[in-house]
């Protein structure tokens, strides 16, 4: 069922709700099942926990049969870390994760349109998956986005909506919008959520049955954040983990509500003044949830740095230079690793591919070269 963590109400997971009607924010409560003896012999996509992901009807799945991205070693000057190569996916970034199961809930309660608000990512993925559910697709973008993520969004035939004003302003106008349309949302709809958990079930899978101490996620709105918490909580609920990994929460510094929130000891949520960063996958100026990131911060033992834009660049050059070919947002990841120096076996999450950000990436390697 839905529940809303504001009143408590609940509603069915078949309503074409995305908020409750207080305005309070709805969480999914549902079992996951996880049986790792069956998940082994099935095809490495994000299907394979079909048990833990809640779609009734396997024929209302919109797939691409994605996930399962590769984990490769790394060394640094900090020590050696894991990376979770979570660009590797259809259209370039893991916001794949969550828009498979959210279209795929869409297409299972008879939805025909959707709309969504992005700094890009996420909406290229809504709009794929929804190209291929043949559902009609609507994105709110906002001016600065990049060239190459309009593009992207456009080719997979949404309309394409660029808002004169930062990404609160062009939440805020889908949100107007959304009254009358389904809210395809990455932060207010629960199920996307129940997508990018997966990467935790992945983890545990390719470390062998294991979970890393740390694990560093660029965070704005939360999406992967809070995702990989309901993932190994669903592992620790179904037997195969004791701890929590400690979630550590990468905020650029010119952009870090949640920071000064967590920081600070503030109840309430922050809006803080939104200055450019490189990192435009994170510049979020006030998250609506979050009150629950750093309600998982302080359960997993976690922690919320940031990262400054030459530790954004560095990084970035840095996995240039060795491979990786990422987007900065990607690389504040890998920055506040080497920021945070842990003790003890460390994961980062590589959540972009650099094509999407080749005007940014340009600049900086002339800078560099």
């Amino acid at each position: 069922m839905l529940l809303c963590n504001k009143c408590g109400k609940k509603y069915s997971m078949n309503e074409s709700v995305w908020q409750c009607e207080c305005s309070g924010l709805l969480d999914i409560d549902f079992k996951a099942i996880l049986n790792f003896n069956e998940i082994k012999r099935r095809p490495p996509t994000m299907w394979r926990y079909r048990e833990a992901i809640p779609i009734e009807n396997d024929i209302n799945i919109v797939s691409f049969n994605e996930g399962f991205t590769p984990i490769v070693d790394y060394s640094t000057s900090s020590g050696n870390v894991l990376l979770k190569l979570d660009y590797f996916f259809p259209t370039g970034s893991y916001k794949d994760r969550g828009a498979s199961v959210l279209i795929s809930k869409a297409n299972e309660i008879g939805v025909k349109k959707v709309i969504e608000d992005s700094s890009g990512n996420a909406g290229c993925a809504i709009a794929a998956y929804c190209a291929k559910a043949k559902i009609e697709c609507e994105i709110y973008v906002p001016q600065d986005t990049s060239i190459a993520k309009l593009t992207q969004v456009k080719a997979y035939g949404a309309k394409l909506n660029i808002v004169n004003g930062n990404r609160l302003q062009t939440a805020q106008k889908a949100l107007q919008d959304a009254k009358n349309t389904y809210y395809a949302s990455h932060t207010y709809n629960p199920f996307f959520f129940q997508g990018t958990k997966t990467l935790a079930f992945e983890v545990f899978e390719q470390l062998n049955d294991s979970i890393p101490d740390y694990i560093f996620i660029p965070t704005g709105n939360g999406t992967m954040f809070i995702g990989v918490y309901l993932g190994f909580m669903d592992l620790a609920q179904n037997g195969y983990i004791d701890n929590l990994p400690k979630l550590i929460a990468i905020q650029s510094e010119n952009c870090a509500p949640i920071f000064k929130q967590y920081k600070e000891n503030l109840k309430a949520p922050q809006k803080v003044e939104e200055k450019y960063t490189l990192a435009e996958g994170i510049a979020i100026n006030e998250p609506i949830r979050s009150n629950q990131i750093i309600d998982i911060i302080k359960k997993t033992n976690g922690d919320v740095i940031t990262v400054n834009e030459q530790e954004i660049k560095d990084a970035l050059i840095r996995l240039s230079l060795d491979g990786f070919y990422i987007e900065p947002t990607s690389a504040s990841a890998l920055a506040g690793f080497l920021k945070y120096k842990p003790c003890g076996k460390s994961l980062v999450v590589l959540t972009g591919f650099g094509l999407k950000s080749n005007d940014k990436i340009q600049k900086i390697i002339s800078e560099f070269m």
